[in-house]
């Protein structure tokens, strides 16, 4: 089985991830030590709250981060995937783990639509060839629970939704990818999502 690292920096649903990967097929584990995160065969950084917060509890793990996706393959959820951005607009502009290029925007207000953006939405695939997403059909439905979201090129941009704007719901750049939805609460999609990952390490 393969070893997956769950990074633990005290923010994030780490039960419903590990959880999530076991049935899918890993060899997880939940751990905040460098050693391990180096040594792990791939990492999934979660993550729920907000960004700042969650780029200082990282603290001296940044780099651990970084210097594993250049060699294996890292799964950023939710939080987790808004860190693998350059940079946040949420409570003034912080710097993130600069893995995929572009920042973190604030969903517009717009009358009739709630922020955040909480629920079943779909995903539409904006690269045929991606390994995270095959199996998968043109449009899924996936669960979110988000009031910022990803603004990035095409070229890094997996997958796209709709809700206010149109916004990048998953990115990939390397090794690292990201998605803003919770595959562990996306019932079928989202196992097959952590299966996919699993099958690129």
């Amino acid at each position: 089985m393969t070893k997956i690292a769950i990074v633990d920096y005290g923010l994030g649903n780490l039960r419903s991830v590990i959880r999530g990967l076991e049935k899918a097929g890993a060899d997880a584990v939940i751990t905040g030590s460098a050693e391990e995160i180096a040594a792990a065969e791939g990492l999934v950084l979660p993550g729920v709250g907000a960004f700042h917060e969650g780029m200082e509890q990282l603290g001296e793990l940044k780099t651990t981060v970084v210097d594993a996706a250049c060699d294996v393959p890292l799964l950023g959820i939710c939080l987790g995937m808004q860190m693998l951005m350059e940079t946040s607009e949420e409570h003034g502009l912080h710097e993130g783990l600069g893995l995929i290029p572009g920042g973190v925007r604030r969903f517009p207000r717009v009358p009739g639509f709630k922020v955040p953006h909480m629920g079943w939405n779909s995903l539409t695939l904006a690269k045929d060839d991606c390994p995270l997403f095959a199996g998968l059909g043109k449009e899924e439905y996936v669960y979110f629970v988000h009031s910022y979201h990803a603004d990035t090129l095409p070229e890094y941009t997996l997958t796209s939704t709709d809700y206010i704007c149109r916004f990048a719901s998953s990115v990939g750049n390397g090794n690292a990818y990201g998605v803003q939805f919770h595959p562990e609460k996306s019932g079928a999609a989202g196992l097959r999502i952590l299966k996919n990952f699993i099958g690129m390490i």
